[in-house]
């Protein structure tokens, strides 16, 4: 259990190194002028944002608690369970305000890997943005939170 922990402590961090990366392009492509081609990198970038959250709540279910139960919902079902206080097996990883930021990029992800054109709303993309801006701000202290809970195991 001590291995497993600690393997997915390290993985979690690497997750955040990942996250600042992302973060450092989506900061360069959102100052660049607004084109259809930019967008569609800024896009990517988000898609890719939500990816590494998604990946990272994948393996901190199946070290922890569960498996999903409906498949068809599985992506908004974890996403859910992360905000779960599951005492004793782990405390939630997720507040709310981190919740409904992701929330809002899964929501985008999903249109992201669904589109046929490449051609973006900007107000829903600027949406989109906006609510990963606000994700900086927020969830570090969370995953913090949920490092320390591990390092305790």
């Amino acid at each position: 259990m001590i291995a497993q922990m600690s393997v997915l402590q390290t993985e979690i961090h690497n997750d955040l190194l990942a996250m600042g990366k992302v973060y450092s392009q989506l900061d360069e492509i959102s100052q660049q002028t607004a084109t259809s081609q930019r967008d569609i990198v800024l896009g990517y970038y988000l898609h890719v944002l939500y990816g590494l959250f998604e990946n990272m709540f994948v393996r901190i279910a199946k070290t922890f608690e569960n498996h999903l139960d409906d498949k068809s919902q599985w992506h908004a079902q974890l996403l859910q369970r992360m905000t779960l206080d599951v005492t004793p097996i782990r405390p939630a990883v997720i507040g709310q305000e981190t919740y409904q930021c992701l929330r809002e990029l899964q929501g985008f992800r999903h249109l992201f890997r669904n589109a046929y054109l490449l051609q973006f709303d900007p107000h829903r993309l600027d949406l989109v943005w906006q609510q990963a801006v606000k994700l900086r701000a927020v969830y570090e202290t969370d995953i913090n939170i949920f490092l320390d809970f591990l390092k305790e195991l």
